[in-house]
């Protein structure tokens, strides 16, 4: 038997809240900053202008579509990084936002994703 997850709005104060099951706002919380048991990346801090600094913050944007891809594929670094034809030290230094990687390299590494996730999904069926 499916549950069906209930959820309420309340406002305060002009501002609309949307009430979650407990258990389903820790979900949603670990899915947003920890995928297994790694930290995502933190955005860097915002530049007086209230922007982002634009290579660290796509660095942090690739890291975190990476490490989430990967956990959802069951991979570990050193799995994607032979399946890519890459080394594991470039797999984690992508994950952590220390360098940007180049063209030929996310390709790589996307299309071992791609693989995966294809697998995966035939193992499931």
């Amino acid at each position: 038997m499916e549950t069906e997850m209930v959820a309420g709005t309340i406002q305060l104060r002009g501002i609309r809240f949307v009430i979650v099951p407990e258990a389903e706002y820790d979900r949603l919380r670990e899915r947003a900053a920890v995928v297994g048991d790694v930290n995502l990346p933190k955005l860097p801090e915002r530049l007086p202008n209230g922007n982002y600094p634009a290579i660290e913050a796509l660095r942090v944007g690739l890291a975190r579509k990476l490490i989430k891809r990967r956990w959802s594929a069951r991979l570990t670094q050193a799995e994607l990084a032979r399946r890519a034809g890459v080394r594991a030290e470039t797999i984690n230094r992508i994950e952590k936002a220390k360098v940007t990687a180049d063209t030929a390299t996310v390709t790589k590494i996307v299309r071992a994703l791609e693989k995966a996730e294809r697998q995966a999904a035939k193992d499931n069926n």
